[in-house]
């Protein structure tokens, strides 16, 4: 089995042990490591950045940057929590360097997915409304109050807790909760049909994307492989 496909998704089952081989140098439990948060880490920069590519080389640093701190990681934290929280701060400090915003805030929360409705995509013509719909949610997101957008990805894409969220930012959770509420009145009017069908896709993290981050950062790690004898 490929490194690749294993330990995908949210679980954090193996995560210590994940990260006390890859501080010792397995590039193996490293790639595993990425695999698994890769899209959490993306989708999180990206809300910040509004910028594919500027999102990639946010979350390639912030890997080097944990595989850096990792052999001090000792599971205070989800994994999964631990390395959000150094993706968005590698966004933040480069949103602030390009001056993009006049202000930088901490994130709230937002949309309740649960009013949103279903449609069929089986069909071509649902394949085609599902990826307008995952358009429209993009562009909507976009347009959030930086104080509202991370949140909104976090929460209603990652479908992360509350408290996750809190720990990934930084901030109360009574902050995230009274964000939350704000954002969805912001986005209901528009994307309350539509917004359950479009999420899944929004953002999408496709598989080019993800083996090019992961390539990227264990070349960083590892160094350029010695040629053949």
């Amino acid at each position: 089995m490929q490194a690749g496909a294993v330990l995908r998704g949210r679980s954090d089952s193996g995560d210590l042990e994940l990260a006390a081989r890859a501080a010792a140098g397995d590039a193996v439990a490293m790639e595993a490591i990425m695999r698994r948060h890769n899209r959490t880490l993306y989708r999180a920069a990206r809300s910040i950045l509004k910028s594919d590519a500027e999102a990639e080389d946010a979350v390639q640093e912030a890997y080097v940057r944990a595989y850096q701190a990792l052999s001090r990681f000792r599971g205070e934290a989800n994994l999964g929590t631990w390395l959000t929280r150094i993706a968005v701060n590698e966004a933040l400090a480069r949103l602030r360097r390009k001056r993009r915003e006049d202000n930088v805030v901490t994130f709230g929360e937002a949309f309740d997915p649960d009013t949103a409705s279903s449609a069929n995509t089986d069909s071509p013509e649902g394949a085609v409304m599902r990826e307008q719909l995952r358009a429209l949610l993009e562009r909507h997101v976009d347009k959030l109050p930086a104080a509202f957008r991370t949140v909104f990805v976090l929460r209603a894409l990652e479908e992360m807790s509350v408290d996750e969220v809190a720990g990934c930012l930084e901030i109360a959770s009574v902050t995230v909760r009274t964000r939350y509420f704000r954002a969805r009145a912001l986005l209901r009017e528009s994307l309350e049909r539509e917004l359950d069908v479009a999420s899944t896709d929004a953002f999408g993290f496709a598989g080019a994307r993800c083996d090019r981050i992961v390539a990227a950062v264990l070349l960083r790690i590892r160094g350029p492989a010695a040629p053949p004898g």
